[in-house]
């Protein structure tokens, strides 16, 4: 064999041993990836946001989330200010079941406010996120606007303080990013905020109740 056989061989080689390696590499990749498909998942991380799997999820440390215990919750008003997005992933639930549908809702209406209806002026939200549907003398239901809620928590105070307390904050985990030092927390005078696994995100009032938002 000359040297020219041998220079083609040696390339040839070579050649293979690439290519065994980058299908090696791509085997590797699309293991992982169909692991992560399939919830058999390398480690926790952003991707267990929402994962259809995470009930049957064998990771040593499960995805956590940030969620609001409404019980140790003061209506501070510093969960609409102190998120890192301009309008915070706080919002206002409300739990229908617990609601009296009351006429005089303390949630909806200024105090002394002048007439009981949908004006603007007689309103406590600042941002109209509330809205107020006649059902039947003397019967109103009340629904939360979410993309008009900035969590200030006006509505929950009063609510809590003269009403049912149908209405609460807690974190919207569709719009939370999740930081791992979530700076509402870090300020909250309570500490009501605390890391739970994803399965548990939602601590709501009157659960097992049909709930609204």
């Amino acid at each position: 064999m000359d040297v020219n056989e041998k220079q083609t061989s040696r390339r040839e080689v070579l050649r293979l041993v690439g290519r065994v390696g980058v299908l090696g590499c791509l085997a590797s990749l699309a293991g992982m990836l169909t692991g992560r498909l399939r919830g058999g998942c390398i480690e926790a991380g952003p991707a267990c946001k929402g994962c259809p799997d995470q009930d049957g999820c064998d990771l040593v440390t499960p995805p956590t989330v940030w969620q609001l215990d409404p019980a140790k919750c003061t209506n501070c008003g510093q969960c609409a200010t102190d998120c890192v997005l301009a309008q915070s992933a706080v919002r206002c639930f409300h739990t229908h079941a617990l609601c009296g549908h009351c006429k005089l809702c303390f949630g909806y209406f200024e105090p002394g406010a002048r007439v009981l209806s949908s004006a603007a002026e007689n309103q406590l939200c600042p941002t109209g996120a509330i809205q107020r549907r006649f059902v039947e003398d003397p019967y109103y239901a009340y629904t939360i606007e979410k993309d008009l809620c900035i969590g200030c928590s006006k509505c929950v105070h009063g609510c809590s303080m003269f009403g049912n307390g149908s209405l609460y904050l807690q974190v919207d985990h569709e719009l939370c990013k999740n930081c791992n030092e979530c700076s509402i927390a870090r300020r909250c005078p309570a500490n009501a905020f605390e890391r739970v696994p994803v399965s548990e995100a939602y601590l709501l009032k009157g659960q097992g109740e049909e709930e609204g938002n």
